[in-house]
């Protein structure tokens, strides 16, 4: 994927998480994630999101500083986890000027990695060997769209 092509992913699907989030109620839930059976609030998904953007960025920096480095986290991560409890309870506009933020860090990662970093490899430990690049589609630019999905009223995470 170009550079350009992750920019206007990652802005359209920040812009979409910005429209729908006050759309919905605190009560709705999100449809049960396809793994885990797991369903969110939109502070729950708002306070993921503020708090893994910055995550991915510092993670997407390390691997493209060295070579084969480890990196990511479970799902079960303490700090994965407990960031998300504990920031449920912030305002959701306080929680989408987070995310406002993180995208701006994001794009200004994008503006630091030349083909070089972009070809880096590290570790996961579930998924094996990625390139810096895959790092960034995947748990950057792809997982946005996938929670701005999940607040869409119109889209695939219109449930409860």
């Amino acid at each position: 994927m170009s550079g350009d092509r992750r920019r206007e992913r990652l802005v359209a699907a920040a812009s979409r998480l910005r429209v729908a989030a006050p759309l919905r109620s605190d009560g709705a839930l999100t449809d049960p994630d396809p793994d885990t059976g797991e369903r969110w609030d939109r502070r729950q998904v708002l306070a993921h999101v503020a708090e893994m953007l910055p995550y991915w960025v510092e993670q997407v920096e390390l691997v493209a500083a060295g070579d084969q480095v480890p990196f990511g986290r479970a799902r079960t991560d303490p700090g994965r986890v407990g960031a998300i409890e504990r920031d449920r309870r912030e305002d959701p506009s306080r929680l989408l000027d987070r995310v406002d933020q993180g995208l701006g860090e994001v794009l200004a990662l994008l503006d630091r990695l030349d083909d070089e970093a972009l070809a880096r490899r590290g570790r996961h430990q579930v998924l094996g060997e990625l390139t810096v690049a895959d790092i960034v589609d995947r748990f950057l630019v792809d997982h946005l769209e996938e929670h701005a999905d999940q607040l869409d009223p119109g889209g695939r995470g219109a449930g409860g």
